[in-house]
């Protein structure tokens, strides 16, 4: 193995695992650290963890005993993946796991770069854009669990870390990789560990890509690793070997426990052609609402591809949480999303589609997988994907700001005929 990553979420694992399959590198996402040895051609590993909403401790355990599995599969540069929105809290967790990972691999500088240009995220000034609106502004300063209440990414940062955090201003990164490279040597001299590098285009990821080539240790969105294939392309190390997956005609549902704004365009979009059922969390929390009737709803819907979703107005969400408290709340959506997906697969389902980051770490981990195969890209930062249940299972794990308004329906078509 070449690359070894380490995601926060499970879509952001799918993410980062599309870029670098389309960047040519036989990749692999590996469900939680795994126990035993990657395949022999596995190039690039991306281990999903669910560490973005937990505490900051548990997170950094979690972290860097993925690290250590990595490191024993010979891995020559490690990557820290993080929402391309830094969902984060003042206190963590992405400041404190990538301050572990450089004192674990005793690295002396890495950039912090949560740009993704295809899907409108940039970075100027060390400030987040979601396309033309701050990260403050863009609907993240409503999310439920991880609020962005400032678009200042090296502000932000601060709050989390020990040490000083840096910056490498736009002008720097267009003047090409030595000079991006002589830049953050200098900031390294600096005692800066962590340096916020401004990206706007593809084209400035893969410059930093290039000047960072010697770098231990990588963090960022997906977009930072845009460049990094090219580096283990130039010296004759990569196969070249394509994915192929298994078409999964049958069965299908879609999932959805997000709530973001682009999520509840798709949810209201899909629910205009198929049948949809909302799940209330004061029902679940009541009783009221259980995996069996939702089971027994489902099946009466197969040939209708049918959809269950919490999805709601994170104003709605706000007032459930007010009343049965936020934890509660998120455990029993995620329970029960998870319960849903495990009794549909035993009962034949062939083709499943989770939006939201949460929700799909809750579908992946009660469904027992253990390794995923990367597929085609079926919208900027989702691929479609396939498990081993015995039979093979099509997927495609969808964070809950990425996709198209359509994106339900064309993910279902394209694991039907991958």
């Amino acid at each position: 193995m070449l690359l070894g990553a380490i995601a926060d979420d499970f879509t952001g694992a799918s993410d980062l695992a599309n870029t670098l399959a389309k960047g040519g590198m036989a990749t692999i996402q590996f469900v939680g650290t795994p126990t035993d040895a990657a395949p022999a051609d596995c190039e690039a590993g991306v281990v999903a963890l669910k560490t973005r909403s937990i505490g900051k401790d548990d997170a950094v355990r979690q972290s860097l005993e993925a690290l250590a599995w990595l490191k024993a599969q010979g891995c020559r540069q490690f990557l820290f993946k993080y929402c391309s929105t830094f969902d984060s809290t003042p206190e963590g967790n992405i400041g404190p796991v990538a301050e572990a990972l450089l004192d674990a691999l005793d690295a002396p500088i890495a950039v912090v770069c949560p740009v993704f240009p295809a899907t409108g995220r940039t970075l100027y000034m060390g400030h987040l854009f979601v396309k033309d609106r701050l990260l403050s502004e863009s609907g993240m300063e409503n999310h439920p669990l991880n609020p962005m209440t400032d678009p200042d990414i090296r502000r932000w940062l601060r709050r989390q870390t020990k040490g000083d955090v840096g910056l490498l201003a736009y002008d720097v990164v267009r003047r090409g990789s030595e000079a991006v490279s002589a830049a953050l040597a200098e900031e390294g001299r600096s005692g800066r560990r962590l340096v916020v590098v401004d990206a706007v285009t593809d084209e400035d990821l893969r410059t930093i890509g290039k000047a960072i080539a010697d770098h231990r240790l990588v963090t960022g969105g997906s977009g930072i690793a845009l460049g990094l294939p090219d580096n283990f392309r130039a010296q004759g190390l990569l196969s070249g070997r394509a994915a192929a997956l298994p078409p999964t005609p049958g069965p299908a549902c879609v999932l959805s426990g997000s709530c973001s704004t682009a999520s509840r365009a798709q949810v209201a979009d899909y629910a205009a052609n198929h049948p949809a059922l909302l799940v209330e969390p004061a029902d679940l929390l009541a009783g009221s609402m259980t995996t069996e009737r939702a089971v027994a709803w489902v099946e009466e819907h197969w040939a209708d591809a049918p959809m269950v979703y919490s999805t709601a107005d994170p104003h709605q969400v706000a007032e459930v949480q007010k009343v049965f408290g936020r934890e509660r709340v998120a455990d029993a959506i995620e329970r029960f999303m998870g319960d849903l997906a495990r009794q549909l697969a035993a009962k034949g389902l062939t083709r499943l589609v989770v939006g939201g980051g949460e929700t799909s770490g809750a579908v992946v981990t009660a469904l027992g997988l253990s390794s995923l195969r990367i597929g085609r890209e079926i919208d900027p930062g989702v691929p479609a994907l396939a498990a081993d249940i015995g039979r093979p299972l099509g997927l495609a794990l969808k964070s809950g700001n990425f996709g198209t308004v359509d994106f339900y329906d064309k993910a279902l078509r394209m694991l039907e005929q991958p």
